[in-house]
C-alpha cells in the first residue's frame, strides 16, 4: 500500500494534488504537509501537519515513522519572490531538495520522489519556439537557477544512488482554487479574478508577451500519470518538458470578453517582463507525451469557461 507525504499541501499545485491523491489512494493514505495551515477541504479530508522541509531531523523522522513510499516536494519560493531575496530563496530551494533526495536516498520504504522544475530553467539563449527537450540553458533568475540545479541533482541521485526521483517542467498553472504565489506567470490566473471582481485589469508584463500555460487539471493529471509510469518507460530523469497552450495577455483578456464584454485592459510591464523574454514561448513535450501516452483537455476557451464559472460561485459563496 502506498503512504504518500505532500510538502507544500497549502500551495498552488499541492491543494489540488493532495485531493487528487485521496481519491486514488485513500484519505489516510496521504500526509498533508506545509509550514502554513492548510485550507479547509485538506484538513478534512485526511491527515494534515505543520511540517518545515528544512528541518532534516523531524523530516527523516516523520517519514519513517509513517511508513512514507512516496514524497511529492511541492515547496519553494517562486520566480517574481525570489528576484527579491534571492540568497535566501536560493537557501530554501535548493537545501529543501536536497534534504528530500538524502532522506529518499537513506529510507529503504521511500521507492518514488516527485519535485517540480520550471521553464524557468531556459534562458536568452535558448530556443523560444518549440523549446525542445535538450537544449541550451543559461537560467537568468535565482528561481531558474535553483531548478537547473535541482535538475542536475535529481540526475545525479538517480544515476548515483538509484533514487527514483520524477520532475516535470510546468509552464505556467492556471487555477481557480488557489490565488498567485510570486510568479512571472500569475497574471493569467489574477486577470481572471480581477475581471470577475472589477472587470479591469493591470497586467505586468506587455498584451503580446507569448507564454506556455497549463491548466491545473491538466497538470495534475500530468504529475499522477508522470509517477504511475513504470520506471523503465521513462527517458527523462531529470525533467520532462510539458504544456497545454501558449497565451499572451491580449490572447486571454479577448476571451475574457465572451463572458464580460466591458472588461478592460491595462499594461505596466515590471521587472517580471525581463523574465518572460528570456522564457520560452512554446514548447515541445513530444517525449512525455511518448513516454507518458498523454495530452492535455483544456484549451484557452475552455479554460476561461471553467475559470469564470469557479471564480464567480467562489466569490458568491464567501459572500453569504
Amino acid at each position: 500500500m502506498e503512504r504518500i507525504l505532500i510538502i507544500g499541501a497549502a500551495g498552488q499545485i499541492g491543494s489540488e494534488l493532495t485531493l487528487k491523491l485521496r481519491e486514488i489512494y485513500g484519505n489516510d493514505n496521504v500526509y498533508a504537509t506545509d509550514v502554513k495551515d492548510a485550507p479547509a477541504d485538506i484538513k478534512a479530508g485526511g491527515p494534515f501537519q505543520l511540517l518545515d522541509v528544512m528541518d532534516d531531523k523531524h523530516l527523516i523522522h516523520f517519514v519513517i515513522r509513517h511508513k512514507i513510499t512516496q514524497i511529492y516536494h511541492l515547496a519553494a519560493v517562486l520566480s517574481g519572490n525570489a528576484e527579491k531575496l534571492p540568497v535566501q530563496a536560493w537557501h530554501i530551494n535548493m537545501d529543501s531538495l536536497m534534504n528530500i533526495l538524502e532522506v529518499a536516498k537513506l529510507v529503504e520504504d521511500v521507492k518514488k520522489v516527485f519535485w517540480p522544475s520550471s521553464i524557468a530553467v531556459f534562458g536568452a539563449s535558448t530556443p523560444r519556439q518549440m523549446t525542445p527537450q535538450v537544449t541550451y540553458m543559461e537560467p537568468s533568475t535565482v528561481y531558474g537557477i535553483s531548478k537547473l540545479a535541482g535538475e542536475r541533482w535529481c540526475e545525479y541521485y538517480n544515476k548515483r544512488y538509484g533514487v527514483d526521483v520524477r520532475s516535470l517542467r510546468y509552464p505556467g498553472l492556471i487555477s481557480y482554487k488557489t490565488e498567485p504565489g510570486g510568479g512571472t506567470t500569475d497574471w493569467a490566473v489574477e486577470i481572471y479574478f480581477e475581471a470577475i471582481k472589477k472587470k479591469a485589469y493591470t497586467c505586468f508584463v506587455s498584451e503580446e508577451t507569448l507564454m506556455p500555460m497549463m491548466f491545473m487539471d491538466d497538470a495534475i493529471e500530468a504529475t499522477v500519470r508522470l509517477m504511475e509510469a513504470e520506471h523503465a518507460s521513462l527517458s527523462a530523469h531529470s525533467a520532462y518538458n510539458v504544456s497545454g497552450p501558449s497565451l499572451s495577455p491580449a490572447m486571454v483578456a479577448a476571451d475574457i470578453q465572451r463572458h464580460i464584454p466591458d472588461f478592460t485592459m491595462e499594461y505596466a510591464p515590471d521587472f517580471r517582463q525581463q523574465i518572460a523574454d528570456t522564457w520560452p514561448r512554446s514548447m515541445d513535450d513530444g517525449n512525455f507525451r511518448k513516454d507518458i501516452d498523454w495530452k492535455p483537455v483544456f484549451d484557452l476557451i475552455t479554460i476561461t469557461d471553467v475559470m469564470i464559472s469557479e471564480i464567480r460561485k467562489k466569490i458568491k459563496a464567501s459572500l453569504t
